[in-house]
């Protein structure tokens, strides 16, 4: 078993990893900020919010057999507060939520099969306070779109009631946001394109190249192959396709010696377009974090 408070170091080295990454076109990186938000709020944002993870991994542990009472909703919900004590905008619910899961997930195994198999474990005890919970996070870090689409709509003021009359845990609002939302699919799914795209994808290439480049041509890997859904949710599923189809044009040239600049064209045209595929980059921070504790689970088996 992995100790907890390893599990929230690799929160934070996922965390830092991916927005690390750079050139990684449409997004935050270390050679990219934004008007509303810099690089040094996202490495803030992976910082503190691993003792929570370190608190959510003991508590799983402590109620292994009762995972309903490890509260992954709060964890989402204090990760999200405590970042806002640090910075002024919504940086990291997405890898928060993604992560919070593999955490409680990775205390409870001891490799990589039994991550997956305790994932699906962890998301099928949730409750409809982590549901509640889940929805505070939400509104705290003023995120939109995970429910917004339909039934218990999280900018609705009745939706929290209508979670509690109706018994919806966290697991079944993301089931309804799943068809909209590449994070709430994943998550109420076995993480598919975590397990075998992303994890895959950084473990080959961190053999061969550096911890940069393998997450930047994660993140590229990843996108090519799924149309971001904050972007398809922002601009239509067509401009979610056409950034995909891009991407999958650029990834063609990885081997080119102009590829550095290739990136850089990509890049520049998403940021001057608005086209930020932040879903993309949560999926990347998980994927970055299961290599992460596959490492681990080898080291404690040796």
């Amino acid at each position: 078993m992995i100790k907890p408070e390893q599990i929230g170091k690799i929160v934070q080295i996922a965390s830092a990893l991916e927005v690390s990454g750079y050139p990684k076109p449409g997004n935050v990186h270390r050679t990219r900020d934004f008007d509303d938000m810099v690089f040094e709020d996202f490495i803030i944002s992976g910082i503190v919010i691993g003792d929570i993870f370190t608190e959510l991994a003991e508590r799983t542990i402590e109620n292994k057999e009762n995972l309903s009472e490890i509260a992954l909703g709060k964890t989402i919900l204090d990760a999200v507060s405590e970042t806002n004590n640090w910075v002024e905008n919504n940086t990291n619910l997405g890898i928060v939520m993604m992560t919070s899961v593999l955490a409680a997930a990775a205390a409870l195994s001891e490799d990589l099969t039994s991550l997956r198999l305790n994932v699906e474990k962890v998301m099928n005890a949730t409750t409809v306070q982590d549901a509640l919970d889940l929805y505070d996070a939400i509104n705290l870090a003023s995120a939109g779109g995970m429910g917004s689409q339909g039934e218990y709509d999280v900018n609705d003021d009745s939706a929290k009631q209508e979670l509690i009359a109706n018994r919806q845990t966290m697991f079944k609002v993301l089931k309804i946001s799943a068809g909209w939302d590449d994070l709430a699919c994943e998550m109420t799914t076995g993480m598919p394109i975590v397990f075998t795209v992303g994890y895959p994808t950084y473990a080959d290439l961190r053999r061969t190249h550096s911890m940069n480049y393998a997450s930047v041509l994660t993140f590229l890997t990843i996108l090519s192959k799924f149309p971001d859904t904050l972007i398809c949710r922002k601009y239509g599923k067509e401009m979610g396709q056409k950034v995909s189809d891009r991407v999958s044009e650029v990834l063609k040239h990885k081997d080119d010696d102009n590829f550095h600049d290739v990136l850089v064209e990509l890049d520049d045209n998403l940021f001057e377009n608005h086209l930020n595929p932040g879903t993309s980059a949560d999926l990347t921070a998980a994927s970055i974090m299961v290599y992460y504790l596959v490492k681990e689970f080898e080291k404690n088996n040796y």
